[in-house]
């Protein structure tokens, strides 16, 4: 088995010991910053201190003892952060639970870790609970961060607040951080369900020394100055943006929650980060805007991003090679960042040093033109299991279109049929209520199966595929699906892609246009319709997208190449089940709700190469 490892193993520890140390520390001014009223307000170390203090002097109240569940049904805001660090300190165990889930999908979740107090951010999130609160016998509270109770709630946190603080004092403090300190590394800290791709959420059991020893190995991998702003957007039921935020306090890092998604761009010139976490989504948004602009303006416009791409793209070459560029390439560069590379950096707060990627590949030609524009995205790898990351790529050993090298602490083995399996302090205690599914995914010699298919190449370790979405044609051709949806993807006429054939004939893959990119090109092409149904049955229209989709077929072999596309008319969606909270697509779920469409594309006119739905 070819075995590779990131070295010795940071110290063991636990996330109090880290909240605890870096407050003494740092003692920021701005531990954390929010958006009100229209402004940036900070939040101290100190005033951090003393609020997370009290919510967990406060929990007892709620009828909660150590080793209890409580769940957060929250978007990024600093009150998460408050009951996180509440429920540690607390020796309490916090279920995290995307706000984006409908009802029916958060009632698995409560009742599988018998949670008895759930954190709400608003009355929406409120009223999921009180739809389902028959169903979850156990839950006994629900907590509010909106001012008021309103329906759904039992009480708001500012209520909570003020329980914690009339039990606050000197003597209440010595005890409930020495009580804190009586953590061990070992002792669970979340139960983190799984987006279920397949089958119902496993609840993942992650330890205080999971997220520790992965904080200390990313601190040794990703350089941090003391003086570092980063933006939160990534939801923190993500184990990515999670993680991340231990990274961040550890480091005296600044963290400032972003409004929502949408409006990350406006946050990002606001608070001007110098580090950000995301998934590949936000990368392919701002490369299809990027390209969209080039491409909208005049001729010459046109012509000096052209000219600028085609410089960095030579810079890149040099610099990713380990060669320094020409004299002439050097000077062409600085000239085409002026003109034209230092407008998406001004885009992106004119501070940022580094993007970091997970969660999902992402596309090296995205990576690839970000790094020749001066904007470094380090892509790293991880799973909910591992706490998350496994491997990452670092200002000192980068190579794109790898994952980078295991981090320290942890080692990455390749097994005979491909996948990837990896061992070290950062693999999970195993699935909570769920020994079966624990031994299934962790051998006796402590490796986890990731369920991932790759290569070491280098001590770099390259994904190829997920093995459960690998297409066995029908004559027995393997197909990895992953590269080629994330190539089309990658065109600002796409906004999903999922290539289907298993046991077919051959593959053929279902598109969902982006919609604002294609109506807008049939508007300057004098098409006249009615609604997007109508359009997706113009042949012109099939022409164009087909264009589009099959330009990112070349290079790949005849075997594995879609021969069919059908377009549809409506994005996956979490709502539906098609997509999981991270929004990955669930094959299965899309393969039999579209079952009719990709039935016809093996049934019609071989050469006709297109469908609708």
């Amino acid at each position: 088995m070819d075995v590779v490892s990131g070295g010795p193993r940071p110290a063991r520890g636990t996330l109090n010991e880290l909240f605890f140390s870096a407050i003494e520390r740092h003692r920021l001014a701005a531990m954390y910053q929010v958006k009100q009223g229209g402004k940036w307000r900070a939040i101290s170390h100190e005033e951090v201190l003393d609020r997370v203090r009290r919510v967990s002097l406060a929990l007892p109240g709620l009828g909660l003892e150590p080793g209890d569940r409580v769940a957060i049904l929250s978007e990024n805001r600093p009150e998460w952060a408050f009951v996180d660090w509440a429920c540690l300190t607390g020796r309490i165990i916090d279920v995290p639970i995307y706000p984006s889930l409908p009802a029916e999908q958060i009632t698995h979740l409560l009742a599988d870790s018998g949670t008895k107090v759930v954190f709400v951010s608003n009355p929406d999130q409120a009223a999921k609970i009180a739809a389902i609160r028959g169903e979850v016998p156990a839950v006994s509270h629900v907590v509010t961060f909106d001012t008021a109770v309103g329906a759904g709630a039992d009480l708001t946190f500012a209520e909570l607040e003020r329980r914690g603080k009339a039990a606050d004092g000197a003597d209440a403090a010595a005890k409930w951080r020495a009580a804190a300190l009586t953590v061990q590394p070992d002792d669970m800290a979340t139960i983190i369900y799984t987006s279920g791709t397949t089958g119902l959420p496993k609840g993942v059991m992650l330890t205080h020394d999971n997220f520790f020893s992965n904080v200390g190995a990313g601190a040794s991998c990703i350089p941090f100055d003391g003086t570092d702003v980063a933006l939160s957007f990534l939801p923190l039921t993500h184990v990515f943006e999670r993680m991340g935020d231990y990274l961040f306090v550890a480091t005296g890092t600044s963290i400032a929650y972003a409004e929502s998604f949408d409006a990350v761009p406006l946050n990002l010139s606001e608070v001007r980060p110098t580090i950000a976490f995301s998934v590949p989504r936000l990368y392919e948004k701002m490369y299809a805007r990027v390209l969209e602009n080039a491409l909208a303006g005049g001729g010459l416009r046109k012509r000096i991003f052209f000219w600028a791409r085609g410089v960095a793209d030579r810079w890149a070459t040099a610099r990713l090679a380990g060669r320094s560029p020409s004299l002439l390439t050097s000077i062409a560069y600085r000239i085409a960042q002026r003109l034209v590379f230092s407008k998406l950096r001004a885009r992106v707060g004119g501070r940022l040093r580094f993007f970091v990627s997970g969660g999902a590949p992402l596309s090296p030609d995205i990576n690839r033109f970000f790094y020749s524009a001066g904007l470094v995205i380090l892509e790293g790898y991880g799973l909910t299991e591992t706490s998350p990351v496994i491997c990452v790529n670092t200002p000192a050993a980068f190579r794109i279109g790898t994952v980078g090298k295991p981090v320290p602490g942890v080692e990455v083995a390749i097994a005979g049929d491909g996948e990837i399996l990896t061992r070290g302090p950062h693999v999970t205690k195993g699935y909570f209520n769920n020994p079966g599914a624990t031994a299934e995914a962790i051998d006796a010699d402590g490796w986890f199966r990731t369920g991932d298919i790759g290569v070491i190449e280098d001590g770099y370790l390259r994904i190829t595929d997920r093995k459960k979405d690998l297409i066995k044609t029908a004559g027995g051709k393997y197909v990895a699906p992953q590269p080629i949806e994330n190539a089309v993807r990658t065109n600002k006429y796409v906004s999903q892609a999922v290539v289907v054939g298993d046991k077919r004939k051959f593959p053929a893959i279902l598109v969902v246009p982006n919609w604002d990119q294609l109506e807008k090109w049939a508007a300057r092409h004098n098409i006249i319709w009615t609604d997007r149904a109508q359009l997706l049955q113009m042949p012109t229209i099939h022409a164009k997208m087909e264009k589009e989709v099959t330009k990112h077929f070349a290079g790949l072999a005849s075997f594995e190449t879609p021969k069919k596309i059908a377009l549809l008319e409506h994005d996956f969606s979490i709502e539906r089940g098609e997509l999981t909270p991270t929004l990955k697509v669930k094959r299965r779920v899309i393969e039999d709700a579209y079952e009719k469409v990709i039935d016809g594309l093996y049934v019609e006119d071989p050469g006709a190469r297109s469908a609708t739905h």
